[in-house]
C-alpha cells in the first residue's frame, strides 16, 4: 500500500520538475505569454519565500520547517489505521508531502521556487504544480477530518462508588 503512494508521490514529483524545468526554458526568457486571454497566463516568477512570497530569502528556516512537516506526515502515514477511510487520508497526505519535495527540490537546485500558472481574471500569487498538490491534499485532508472521519464513541464504564 505504501508502494503505491510513494510511485503516486514520485510520478508528481517528476510531473512538477518537469513543468518547472519547461519554465525555466521557455517562459524565463519571455516571462509571461496568455493561455486563455483574460483567464490563465503563464507567467515565470521566481519565489524565494513560500506561500504568497512568506518569509522571502529565509530558505535555511523553510527548509527546516519543510523537514519537520514531511516527518509528521510520514510518522502519520505509517501509523494511521489501516481502514479504508483512512486510504483517502493517506492519498491527502501523498499530495502534500508530493508537493512540499517538489518546492524543496527546487529550493536546494535552484535558491528558489519556479512559479509559472497565473490567473489573470483575479489578483492572485502565481504558483505550480506543486502548489496545487499541496492546497488539494489539504482540503482533502481537511474535509476528511471534519465531516468523514467520525471516531466512536467511548464506552462509558459504569461507575461504581465505593462507601
Amino acid at each position: 500500500m505504501w508502494i503505491i503512494s510513494l510511485l503516486v508521490a514520485v510520478i508528481m514529483i517528476v510531473i512538477d520538475q518537469c513543468t518547472k524545468l519547461w519554465a525555466v526554458a521557455k517562459l524565463k526568457p519571455i516571462g509571461s505569454t496568455p493561455v486563455i486571454d483574460g483567464f490563465l497566463n503563464l507567467t515565470f516568477v521566481e519565489n524565494h519565500g513560500v506561500a504568497f512570497g512568506m518569509l522571502h530569502g529565509k530558505k535555511w528556516l523553510i527548509l527546516c520547517m519543510v523537514a519537520v512537516i514531511v516527518a509528521i506526515l510520514v510518522y502519520y502515514f505509517v501509523k494511521l489505521p489501516k481502514t479504508k477511510e483512512y486510504h483517502y487520508v493517506r492519498g491527502a497526505m501523498t499530495l502534500i508531502l508530493a508537493g512540499a519535495v517538489g518546492n524543496v527540490m527546487d529550493r536546494m537546485m535552484r535558491g528558489y521556487v519556479v512559479d509559472f500558472l497565473e490567473f489573470a481574471f483575479v489578483d492572485f500569487p502565481v504558483f505550480n504544480m506543486a502548489d496545487i498538490y499541496i492546497v488539494v491534499g489539504v482540503i482533502l485532508l481537511a474535509i476528511l477530518m471534519l465531516f468523514v472521519i467520525q471516531e466512536e464513541p467511548k464506552k462509558k464504564e459504569d461507575c461504581v462508588w465505593k462507601k
